[in-house]
């Protein structure tokens, strides 16, 4: 990127700082991309998973700004998944894949049973039994609107609550307040399914980590969580005269757990730990649809991108025909323009077009924050590494908000992606990978040799 940075007081007019990309030595500055996906950039998408890590476990333990009585709250580990669209293949814990009676088959002539005991690393995990019988549209209906479904269950969540409370719904925070942070996950059938931490905090207005009520338990909540998953439902659009409009409903493994007193399903003996979870959905941020193919092909989702696209260029001919004055059927939205016209943009994501990552006003600490405190913590080295002074008591500040009698005006514009050579490239490579082998050794001992406050 080309361009300056001024920062200006506003109280005297004073010219504080300016950054010009020309005093840079290359006469550019280099940005991260900020990608997410593991797929695009392995060292962007590693630091928005620590990101999310901390963010989730400071919600859970406390800690930048973040009380720590958010650790005495109940809270609840939820995960909602997609309901079936057609039997696939999977691993089913190294049992036969779909052990039936050979002879049944389904409409189609095929094969309904597997009794094959897949791997991991099995082309085949994923995909449909038959793929005419798949229910293809009801399934990218479903990934469209899963969104609409999380809302109305934290609104139906909240409902409970306040009927347990016996207060009406527009009362709750008055008594208890309910904070949460959300991954989604692509599964290797291409559906997305929801991972959650739930916390119960005390009235909004004490703010983050007040006590939640004595008699609201986190087994209460675990329960409230599985009732309003349950019965949420909604009856979404469809996106073509032939289909009828579909009913959609989470899944029937709904799961909600305590965390502090539930244990791990990999070792019984050992509790569910707060810090465990945080890693469990920093994990998923990191990941998207490419994530669940094996290898260069798959058709089974590849059919479901193709479809995207497909139903796209039917809602945007039926946009045109309307702006041509045409009676067209077809689901119009608030703004009078096709509900699926941007189905197509979203076809690298299988149809979703909800945030990986989400969280509640009050559950923590944002990813915003946690940025700027980066960027003011590499600022405070350079200025240390030039000889100044560097105040060490305020290193707690690097958090807040900017001041706001200081007056920011960025004048950039966009240069180019990439490294001007391939020996800058091959350079950068080599760094990036050696300081990701560094971290995961570093990770790797901590696991091995854990701090004793950790055990």
């Amino acid at each position: 990127m080309t361009g300056s940075t001024t920062r200006i007081d506003t109280t005297t007019g004073e010219i504080l700082s300016v950054f010009r990309s020309t005093d840079q030595p290359l006469g550019v500055l280099f940005q991260r991309c900020g990608n997410r996906r593991e797929s695009v950039c392995p060292s962007c998408s590693r630091l928005y998973a620590r990101d999310t890590f901390e963010m989730v476990r400071c919600g859970v333990t406390g800690g930048k700004n973040v009380p720590d009585s958010v650790a005495d709250n109940p809270l609840v580990f939820l995960t909602l998944t997609a309901p079936s669209f057609g039997p696939v293949h999977g691993t089913r814990s190294g049992r036969p894949c779909h052990p039936r009676r050979e002879g049944q088959l389904c409409p189609h002539g095929r094969p309904m049973w597997c009794n094959t005991r897949h791997t991991e690393d099995d082309s085949l995990l994923g995909q449909p039994i038959c793929s005419d019988c798949y229910r293809y549209d009801h399934h990218l209906i479903w990934q469209w609107w899963a969104p609409e479904l999380w809302r109305r269950f934290t609104i139906t969540l909240r409902r409970h609550l306040a009927a347990l409370v016996g207060v009406a719904p527009s009362k709750l925070n008055d008594v208890c307040s309910v904070q949460f942070a959300k991954v989604a996950e692509m599964q290797t059938r291409g559906a997305i399914h929801f991972h959650a931490l739930i916390r119960l905090d005390g009235p909004a207005a004490q703010g983050i980590g007040a006590p939640a009520p004595t008699g609201l338990t986190a087994e209460l909540l675990a329960d409230a969580a599985r009732t309003a998953a349950a019965a949420v439902s909604y009856v979404a659009p469809a996106p073509h005269p032939s289909i009828k409009p579909v009913l959609l409903v989470f899944g029937t493994q709904i799961d909600a757990k305590p965390v502090r007193t539930s244990h791990r399903p990999d070792d019984p003996d050992r509790e569910l730990q707060p810090a465990q979870v945080a890693g469990y959905l920093a994990k998923y941020a990191a990941k998207d649809a490419t994530a669940a193919k094996h290898g260069t092909t798959n058709p089974h989702l590849d059919h479901l991108a193709a479809l995207c696209r497909t139903w796209c260029g039917h809602a945007r001919a039926r946009d045109n025909l309307r702006r041509a004055g045409d009676c067209v059927e077809g689901p119009v939205g608030k703004d009078g323009l096709d509900v699926y016209r941007n189905l197509g943009k979203w076809s690298h994501e299988l149809g979703f077009r909800g945030h990986f990552s989400t969280k509640s006003r009050r559950y923590s600490i944002t990813l915003g924050a946690l940025r700027r405190a980066r960027a003011r913590f590499q600022k405070l080295m350079a200025d240390q590494h030039n000889g100044r002074h560097i105040d060490w008591d305020s290193i707690d500040l690097l958090t807040d908000q900017d001041d706001d009698t200081t007056l920011v005006l960025r004048d950039w514009a966009y240069d180019g992606t990439g490294w001007d050579t391939t020996t800058d490239e091959a350079l950068a490579l080599a760094a990036a990978a050696r300081a990701r082998e560094y971290d995961q050794w570093k990770a790797a001992r901590k696991n091995t040799h854990p701090h004793p406050k950790e055990n």
